[in-house]
């Protein structure tokens, strides 16, 4: 059954969503949760984070993920090659801080940042499925708790 999302965009299971906000407006969001002094920084950080994601995230997952982000973002996301490598949330910090030379602290925040937003740009539904795909130690990069089961 089609979902009208209230804009000129049906989404069926074969067509592609329109993504919720331009890449000026995803930047700028960025910009202001990661607080962020200038564009540059922002997008630098942006681009880093989406690439060190497009390497972790295969699948349907990745491509309705892409579908959902602007299109630069989009672009940057899926310019990668998904490694087979399976890095736990943690580890996948340290990797993005030892390819940025950033702080492991510095790149917590920037990940937290620009992932919250991806967050909201993938909306629930697709985020538990993101999230089933991934490692443990995602979901609090993306700004959500991750609920273990007692053992």
């Amino acid at each position: 059954m089609p979902y009208s999302s209230g804009h000129s965009t049906t989404v069926t299971p074969t067509t592609t969503v329109t993504p919720a906000m331009s890449y000026a407006q995803m930047l700028e969001r960025v910009r202001y949760d990661g607080a962020y002094p200038t564009w540059e920084r922002a997008e630098e950080t942006l681009r880093d984070v989406l690439a060190a994601l497009g390497r972790r995230l295969a699948g349907q997952e990745r491509a309705e993920l892409a579908a959902r982000l602007p299109r630069e973002a989009s672009a940057i996301l899926t310019a990668q090659t998904p490694e087979s490598d399976r890095l736990t949330g943690w580890a996948f910090v340290k990797d993005l801080a030892v390819r940025t030379g950033g702080t492991l602290a510095t790149t917590r925040w920037d990940v937290g940042s620009v992932l919250g937003v991806v967050a909201h740009l993938a909306g629930p539904e697709l985020l538990d499925r993101v999230l089933a795909r991934l490692p443990s130690g995602y979901a609090i990069l993306f700004g959500r708790a991750e609920l273990v089961q007692a053992a």
